[in-house]
């Protein structure tokens, strides 16, 4: 599947990592973990600046965790990422996952906006009225029964033997993240609504909404949330919103910004006490892959 945002640089890497690899692995939707300095000697072998602050970076991040896992490079990659390393280190069921009126989401939700019927699922985008409702429900009974799996896993190299197995099965994983955008979607109207009414809402919330393009919940749907795995990624804006709709901080190592105070990013900035953190590393705010095996104890 074709990246709509890489260079040209990025893509003659690419090549050049594909006539390295097996098709196979490369056809794995989180590669398997590479020591994390040889896979920085392998992407980023010129003396160009870039390549040095990059080399700075990958240093950066090798004092805490050994090792690098390459997420797939299509337009999910932020939801791939921030998923799988989810329910990496998942040991029981969120609170809201737990919620008798989850599943009941879709169609509550279609009963007050109908314009959500308009909502595009992978590869299916005409459908009969109510269709979108059954399918979206099933896509978060599938999120649920597989957090709730793999959260039960007890011992580490099986949990992530059963990440491991469900990122290979391509009808699964891109099942979860039309489950995945949902969320964010249910997340963005909740804002959208307590700021109308008067009620506190987080900065990023107002940022969403002040885009042309996404003044209201329906304008995100359409000219955001649809397109992201199809011609589009996250924003930075809407990796604030991913992170509020899984309850979840992500903590990014954003390569590109390394010696600035920016380098380390989080989403939210001023994460809840109890919320679990997952940690992602990017090069330029498009593409993200998966730090593992923490050197030492990471604090924030």
């Amino acid at each position: 599947e074709e990246d709509m945002y890489r260079d040209a640089e990025e893509i003659e890497r690419e090549k050049i990592l594909l006539s390295e690899t097996s098709f196979s692995e490369y056809k794995l939707s989180v590669a398997p973990e590479m020591d994390i300095m040889e896979y920085c000697r392998k992407e980023w072998r010129g003396n160009t600046p870039v390549a040095k602050r990059m080399r700075k970076g990958y240093e950066a991040v090798a004092q805490k965790f050994a090792s690098i896992r390459r997420v797939r490079g299509d337009n999910y990659c932020a939801l791939r990422a921030t998923l799988f390393q989810a329910l990496s280190q998942a040991t029981q069921l969120p609170n809201w996952l737990q919620s008798e009126n989850f599943t009941m989401l879709p169609e509550n939700l279609l009963s007050k906006y109908d314009w959500i019927n308009q909502w595009q699922l992978k590869q299916k985008l005409g459908r009969k009225m109510g269709e979108i409702s059954e399918e979206i429900k099933e896509y978060l009974i599938l999120l649920r029964k597989k957090w709730k799996n793999i959260s039960e896993i007890k011992g580490p190299i099986e949990k992530q033997e059963a990440c491991d197995k469900l990122f290979k099965n391509e009808e699964e994983e891109y099942s979860l993240y039309e489950a995945l955008k949902f969320l964010m979607l249910n997340t963005a109207i909740e804002l959208y609504n307590d700021d109308k009414n008067g009620r506190r809402v987080p900065v990023f919330s107002w940022l969403l909404f002040a885009r042309d393009t996404s003044s209201n919940p329906c304008q995100l749907m359409h000219n955001h949330l649809n397109h992201i795995g199809h011609s589009g990624g996250l924003e930075q804006v809407e990796m604030f919103l991913l992170a509020y709709a899984l309850q979840y901080t992500i903590q990014v190592y954003r390569l590109y910004k390394h010696s600035t105070d920016e380098f380390i990013t989080l989403y939210p900035n001023d994460p809840e006490e109890d919320w679990p953190v997952v940690t992602l590393i990017t090069e330029d705010d498009r593409h993200y892959n998966i730090p593992v095996r923490m050197c030492q104890e990471t604090t924030l």
